[in-house]
């Protein structure tokens, strides 16, 4: 084993010389020596440092403040449920009023927007050709009767001078000949374009001097004595009607609100609803007739339609005495021994500051209105009862 040149080596007397050459390993200095009264002293600083937070953070802590547990119970009502839809606002009748003959139009007696009755001509068709064409008709029937008078003549003679069916040919004659004029005379009518009913003008399509051909389009008119609006309804709401809630008039009432937010002054009832449902949205159509005698309603408008129904006997709770978990409805339900549980509910409806539930609670239950942040599941608890009655007096409050 080989040692460093920098070890001392021992001298003749047994004590170890230095070596001159060698440096040093480590040099140790000489610590002062501390006196036993400042250790002690920065001791209780360090800790009286520590202590003096850890009471101020315990002084910051609030108090947590308790409110009184207070619980009711579901309270049976007639409620009055609204439904609401947007609505589509159409005539009774809406039709094109289209031009039956060709030819040039004569002055049109009619303005767009007037009312006109039943039977009002609306446009006339320059109708020269069309009464030549009669008249040159009606003389083929002159002439068709003087030849068959003439041959009833020679077939009544003794002896005859005709046979029957000489005198059968010319009937026929006349026949088609009244025929012609039937058809020339109903031509000549039809440059005479009439109201089919009461109703008002819509856009004139064509002026005075147009030249129009069978079929073109003149203008419309719209019957709005009674107006059809038509609105979509939920698959689940269709079969609530169907099933006899909806079905019954009393207790019903359905309004109409404009663009404007202002009620029709008149009610109405549902007039139809359609065969088929829409299986891209799941609604089928409903329609609700108005009756329009002073003419405010116009085909083509816009709105709301509300359904107003009364349940009788439902069940309603506050809303603010329920949770929400994943879409789901609970209350916190106190038993008989004071002990809380969590219970789902099914809401029926949502009105303004309650549920109308259809499962999940009883009349005689008791759910915790105020507090329910402090409760939990299976604790039992102090509380006190408040009629359902006066809790739904005064609603204006939100969830806890």
């Amino acid at each position: 084993m080989t040692h460093d040149a920098s070890h001392a080596s021992p001298s003749a007397d047994g004590h170890t010389a230095p070596n001159p050459s060698a440096r040093p390993l480590l040099t140790l200095r000489p610590q002062p020596k501390r006196a036993p009264g400042r250790r002690v002293l920065a001791v209780t600083l360090a800790l009286s440092s520590l202590a003096i937070p850890a009471c101020h953070k315990h002084e910051e802590q609030p108090e947590v403040e308790h409110h009184k547990i207070v619980v009711t119970s579901p309270m049976a009502k007639d409620v009055v449920i609204t439904q609401q839809y947007v609505c589509q606002i159409r005539s009774r009748r809406n039709i094109k009023v289209r031009a039956m003959e060709n030819g040039y139009l004569e002055e049109i007696p009619v303005k767009e927007g007037q009312a006109v009755k039943k039977g009002d001509v609306l446009f006339t068709v320059i109708p020269t050709l069309y009464k030549a064409k009669l008249a040159a008709e009606l003389a083929e029937v002159k002439l068709a009767e003087q030849e068959l008078a003439n041959t009833n003549r020679l077939f009544k003679a003794k002896p005859p001078l005709v046979s029957k069916n000489e005198v059968l040919l010319f009937e026929a004659k006349l026949a088609k000949a009244k025929a012609k004029a039937d058809q020339a005379e109903a031509e000549l009518n039809f440059t005479k374009v009439r109201a089919p009913f009461d109703g008002m003008i819509d856009r004139l399509h064509e002026q005075h001097g147009s030249l129009v051909k069978e079929g073109d389009a003149l203008t419309t008119l719209s019957d709005n004595s009674v107006m059809w609006v038509y609105f979509n309804v939920p698959e689940a709401r269709y079969l609530d009607y169907m099933a006899g809630s909806f079905r019954e008039n009393e207790g019903q009432h359905i309004e109409l609100v404009l663009a404007n937010g202002s009620k029709f002054p008149r009610g109405g009832k549902i007039g139809a609803i359609e065969a088929q449902f829409n299986n891209e949205n799941g609604n089928i159509p409903f329609r609700a007739d108005f009756a329009n005698p002073e003419g405010l309603l116009r085909h083509g408008m816009t709105g709301n339609v509300l359904i107003h129904h009364t349940l009788k006997n439902a069940l309603v709770i506050p809303q603010r005495a329920t949770f929400e978990i994943l879409d789901k409805q609970y209350v916190y339900v106190v038993g008989k021994d004071d002990v809380v549980h969590q219970r789902e509910i099914v809401v029926r409806h949502e009105l303004q500051d309650v549920y109308v539930i259809s499962r999940g609670l009883g009349v005689d239950d008791r759910f915790v209105y105020e507090g329910i942040r402090q409760v939990h599941e299976g604790e039992r608890v102090e509380c006190e009862f408040r009629p359902p009655d006066q809790v739904l007096a005064n609603q204006k409050y939100h969830a806890e």
